[in-house]
Order: structure tokens, then C-alpha cells, then sequence
């Protein structure tokens, strides 16, 4: 043992180091999960695959659960309507126009109620988290407000702006105000202190400190309120356009429960329901192109 050691240190230098340099090749090809990089795009395709199977298997599972409940006499279609029925009253819809008139006037409430109350939200946010004066005028009112169920504002509304448009674009504006207040107030002032003191001393003035370092900041939180209000304006809108609408979505869906269609009233939800998906869809691209950086988080 003792000349196995000898040999070995009285090995030539260069010897050694290419022994060494050989057992570090070897440790860090080892440190692959297989050796290379396909079995980690066969788990990525995977994963992928799997998602979008749960995502679409989900809701197809459930209208078949929905039709072999049907079947099997565990309800009866004058209470649950079978997805063909569904189906067919989307057609009738379609073929007289219904459904072409109402959907752009329900767009046109949510959007125009998004557009006003977002961007005073957004304004009120950066205000209130910008300067002192501007939490302290604005801040206590609206966060006390923002308690207040929207549904509980309809009967004021009503008196207020009477039974036409101007009550239903209210109610819209007052729901998608207050999530974007909120979190484009949070996310301004929970900006890191540190990056700031940065900026002043590379020599930035308050409104570059604001330009490049807080609202690029806050931008993630501004996102993710502007996603909760136009959340929060189609729930509104289904609320809104049940006070004496003349038109829209909504205006189907009463006059459907008046004659006694349940087929009707249905389709109608699941109108607002594919709204909500599409309206989430689109705010997920606008977070993507908005925030390339930002790392997607998960365990699993």
C-alpha cells in the first residue's frame, strides 16, 4: 500500500492532471439524467400532451356524463336539456339572427365599462403608489368600497342612471375599477427599495426611477389586475344585463326563461362561459408577450 501511495505522488505532474481532468469529464456526463438530452424533450412532449388531454378530457367527459345522466333517467330534459337539444338551439339562434345581435352588444358593454373603469383604476393605482398625497386621498375610500359587492350597487345605480345603458355601464366600470386599483397599487409600492436606491445613485431623476425601474416592476401585478377585471366585468355584465335589457346575451336569456326554454337559457350561459375562456386566453398571451422573462413556476 505504501508503494501504490509512493508511485503515486512521485507520478509526473502532467500525468495527474490529465487523470484528473479525465474523472472530471466522466463526473459531469454523468450529471445528464440519461447521458443526453432526449429523454428530457420526451418528458417535455409528454408533459404537454398530458396537459392539453386533461384540459379538453375534462369538459368532453362531463358532457358525456351529462348525456348518460339523460339516458339513464337520472333527470329529465324539461330540467336538463341534452347537449344535442343545446345544439339545436344554437342553430334556431343563428338561423333568426339572435345570436348575431346579441353577442357584439354584450362585447361592446363589457368592453366599454372594462375600458373606463381599467383605465381609472390604473391611473388611481399608480397615483396612490407613486405619492403620499395621492394613498392618502384615495386609498382608505377605495379600499372600503372595494368590500361592497358590486351586486349590492344595482339598485342604487338604477336610481342613479336610470334602467337604460348609462345603469349598465356604471355597474360594469364600478367591477373592473377596483381589482385593477388594487393590484396596480400593491404592485407599485411593494416595489424593492433597494432597486430604487440604485437608480438614485446611478444619477435617474423620479420619473426615470419611475420609467425604468418601478412600473417594469409592477408590471406582473398590473397584468394580473387588468386579468381580474375583465374577469370581474363579464360577471358584471351577466348581472347588468338582467335589468330591462333590450338586447344582448342577457336579453336572450330572460326572454328564454319567459317562454319556457330551458334550452335557451342554457346556451346563453354557455355563451358567457366560452367568453370568459376566450377573454382569459387572450389576457395569457398579452402576460406572455408582456413578460418573456418571467419563469414559469411549477412542481410538477
Amino acid at each position: 500500500m505504501a508503494i501504490m501511495e509512493l508511485v503515486a505522488d512521485t507520478a509526473p505532474a502532467p500525468d495527474r492532471d490529465n487523470a484528473a481532468k479525465a474523472t472530471l469529464d466522466r463526473a459531469l456526463v454523468d450529471l445528464s439524467p440519461d447521458g443526453h438530452g432526449r429523454g428530457v424533450e420526451i418528458r417535455r412532449r409528454i408533459r404537454f400532451w398530458s396537459g392539453w388531454t386533461l384540459r379538453i378530457g375534462v369538459p368532453v367527459f362531463l358532457v358525456v356524463f351529462w348525456q348518460l345522466a339523460l339516458n339513464w333517467k337520472w333527470t329529465s330534459e324539461d330540467t336538463l336539456p341534452s347537449p344535442k337539444t343545446i345544439l339545436e338551439a344554437y342553430k334556431y339562434l343563428w338561423n333568426n339572427g339572435s345570436l348575431q345581435d346579441a353577442i357584439p352588444v354584450s362585447l361592446r358593454r363589457a368592453g366599454t365599462g372594462l375600458l373606463i373603469g381599467g383605465f381609472a383604476g390604473l391611473l388611481l393605482g399608480i397615483f396612490a403608489g407613486l405619492w403620499k398625497i395621492g394613498e392618502e386621498i384615495f386609498d382608505a375610500t377605495l379600499q372600503m368600497l372595494r368590500t361592497v359587492p358590486f351586486i349590492a350597487l344595482v339598485p342604487l345605480f338604477v336610481t342613479w342612471f336610470g334602467i337604460d345603458e348609462s345603469s349598465k355601464l356604471a355597474l360594469i366600470t364600478a367591477a373592473a375599477l377596483f381589482p385593477l386599483y388594487l393590484n396596480t397599487f400593491q404592485a407599485v409600492k411593494n416595489t424593492d427599495q433597494k432597486l430604487i436606491e440604485a437608480g438614485r445613485t446611478f444619477g435617474l431623476s423620479g420619473f426615470q426611477i419611475a420609467r425604468r425601474i418601478i412600473f417594469p416592476t409592477a408590471l406582473p401585478g398590473i397584468l394580473t389586475g387588468l386579468r381580474f377585471a375583465c374577469s370581474f366585468s363579464l360577471l358584471s355584465l351577466v348581472l347588468a344585463e338582467q335589468v330591462n335589457s333590450t338586447a344582448g346575451i342577457g336579453f336572450l336569456i330572460i326572454n328564454a326563461q319567459n317562454n319556457q326554454r330551458p334550452d335557451i337559457v342554457i346556451a346563453g350561459i354557455w355563451i358567457y362561459a366560452v367568453l370568459g375562456i376566450l377573454i382569459d386566453l387572450l389576457m395569457r398571451g398579452v402576460e406572455r408577450l408582456a413578460l418573456p422573462w418571467r419563469a414559469r413556476v411549477g412542481i410538477g
